[in-house]
């Protein structure tokens, strides 16, 4: 299977299964003499991993780091960081009954017309269990960035149609959605739990803030910084869309509008969102992207069977009613892979 590596400079490579024996991840690129521990990097997994709150998935994953290779006494060596998270809450049983079905929303009936074989186990590498490894990865990165001043910070701005009005930094690890407007997020909770009794989902927007990038970071024509992060966030199994700056409003702007003007201070407006030319400005990088309701519902729908036989599916077992608050610590380490390995290519292109 093809596709399992992202970077080129710093470069991951993700592996395992949701209700395999472990997934984690071989990072190339970590820059020598980095200290690195586990327990700093356990910090980003705790976010992410599940069973958190009432609005995520009860399976329970205490996602422990377990550093096998690439760190020798506390400190990068410059070789493959090979970094492995054992799964321990699998329950591969409870997908026995459907195991023929495809689910709608998944990938089951495309990986079958792919591979002629797919693991039906809770998804296998369509999971997003996948993603615990990108944000193993992805606390690497951050803490290679961390001396350049780089910060991101992701966080929910809608779920359900109900949308952030105000933003505090602080209140986004304040409360299980992780929004930015505890006034919002209260909303957002009690839709989360009432669609969850009832067996169904809903899907938000992430918005994400990037500071302390220079100006002229990114590649131009193919490798746009921007277009680097789009890639990097619709590879995530839930994104299906994304937007820098002002984003699709701009269709209905004109230009003198969403033009961002200069004066000797510097740029008056970040309509671009902090991207001009795939290169960056030097002001805040902004996209949003839009997450989809979680696929697995317990409501009964239509579907079909591996021979074309119609049928309806139940989809049991323990999943997110809501995939936001937990994908905001990967949109996070997504945005730190991209940068890391942005940063690593601007170097090599200096010397």
């Amino acid at each position: 299977m093809a596709g399992n590596s992202f970077g080129q400079a710093f470069r991951i490579t993700t592996f395992g299964e949701s209700h395999g024996g472990a997934v984690g991840v071989v990072i190339d690129g970590v820059t020598p003499g980095l200290e690195i521990s586990e327990s700093e990097i356990q910090l980003d997994m705790d976010r992410r991993k599940p069973g958190q709150s009432s609005v995520t998935t009860p399976r329970q994953e205490e996602d422990k780091v377990s550093i096998m290779a690439g760190v020798f006494e506390g400190k990068a060596t410059g070789t493959p960081l090979f970094i492995v998270l054992y799964n321990k809450d699998a329950r591969p049983e409870a997908y026995d009954s459907i195991k023929n079905l495809y689910r709608p929303g998944h990938a089951d009936f495309t990986y079958d017309k792919k591979y002629g074989i797919r693991d039906y186990r809770g998804s296998g590498r369509a999971s997003g269990r996948e993603t615990a490894a990108r944000v193993a990865a992805g606390a690497v990165a951050k803490k290679m960035l961390k001396e350049k001043g780089v910060k991101v910070v992701a966080y929910t701005l809608e779920v359900a149609g109900y949308r952030c009005k105000t933003f505090d930094e602080n209140e986004i690890e304040n409360n299980p959605v992780r929004a930015c407007d505890p006034e919002a997020a209260a909303l957002m909770i009690k839709r989360i739990e009432e669609l969850a009794e009832i067996g169904d989902s809903c899907g938000g927007i992430i918005e994400c803030r990037i500071t302390g990038v220079k100006a002229g970071l990114g590649e131009p024509v193919f490798d746009k910084l921007d277009a680097e992060l789009a890639k990097a966030m619709l590879s995530l199994g839930a994104v299906k869309g994304i937007e820098f700056g002002k984003g699709f409003e701009c269709a209905s702007m004109l230009g003198s509008e969403h033009n961002d003007w200069m004066d000797k201070d510097g740029f008056i407006s970040n309509n671009a969102g902090g991207i001009l030319g795939g290169i960056s400005t030097g002001q805040e990088i902004v996209f949003r992207i839009a997450v989809k309701p979680t696929s697995s519902i317990s409501v009964s729908q239509k579907t079909v069977d591996k021979n074309g036989n119609e049928t309806e599916i139940v989809t049991k077992g323990r999943h997110d009613p809501c995939i936001c608050p937990r994908i905001v610590p990967v949109v996070e380490a997504m945005a730190y892979i991209v940068l890391a390995d942005q940063y690593k290519r601007q170097a090599a292109m200096m010397e």
